[in-house]
């Protein structure tokens, strides 16, 4: 087991002031604040779900280090130059993929924690696969209609999550599939996430790793799911 023992209200304190003072100087002033109560505890956090996530669903891992998203942004193509982000954030992936989000060199469906004051949230699945893997998924929907919908609609399901994201959802059926597909909105989809918020109170709590993994174990049929439909296997051990 890690040593994780809770994020502390500083690390929240922290996430807000930098949002009010998003430069590089102050950063690097306070980067020891950034690594003493985000960056390790974070990591330390990715290993404590690891071991929960060797019982829950044994081919999605967490890594300390490669699980924890940079602090850094990408200012390359946005208009917002602010160096950094005002969270922290970790993405557990199956064991025979990389660890990229949506990457067309073997990205996987995983899990998902996100901690920002007022807004943290859990998700899991995956968030706007590349086209080869948006062309699998649709044709396993057409193969089977309601694999999906049996998912989504379970009442356990339903009553944590809701229902997926439909944000990045098209208005009309995508082309090459026909306009009464029995499985058509799910064929709209673009992405297919689905997850909850998360309270200060929630994410400040010592009991954390055990309410994320409770999540996870009811996103896993999602998350197998979509892996099966990319040929990865599930594990039933480490």
């Amino acid at each position: 087991m890690s040593d994780f023992h809770g994020f502390r209200s500083h690390a929240l304190r922290f996430l807000r002031a930098l949002k009010r003072h998003n430069e590089r100087e102050w950063f690097e002033a306070h980067r020891d604040d950034y690594t003493a109560e985000l960056l390790e505890p974070m990591r330390g956090f990715v290993e404590e779900l690891d071991v929960e996530l060797a019982r829950i669903v044994p081919e999605i891992v967490g890594h300390p280090r490669r699980s924890v998203f940079r602090i850094h942004r990408d200012v390359r193509f946005s208009k917002d130059k602010s160096p950094y982000k005002t969270h922290i954030a970790a993405w557990f992936f199956h064991r025979d993929a990389n660890r990229q989000v949506g990457n067309n060199d073997g990205g996987s469906a995983g899990f998902y924690v996100h901690i920002e004051p007022g807004a943290s949230l859990v998700a899991g699945g995956l968030w706007m696969p590349p086209r080869e893997a948006l062309a699998a998924i649709r044709a396993a929907l057409m193969a089977d209609p309601l694999a999906l919908e049996r998912i989504v609609h379970a009442p356990a399901f339903r009553r944590r999550f809701g229902d997926m994201d439909d944000e990045r959802m098209l208005a009309r059926m995508p082309r090459g599939f026909p306009a009464d597909a029995p499985a058509g909105r799910w064929l709209r989809y673009q992405s297919f996430t689905a997850g909850r918020a998360l309270s200060d109170e929630q994410v400040l709590s010592p009991r954390l790793p055990r309410t994320i993994a409770a999540d996870f174990e009811r996103l896993r049929p999602l998350v197998r799911w979509i892996n099966g439909t990319l040929g990865y296997s599930t594990a039933t051990r480490r």
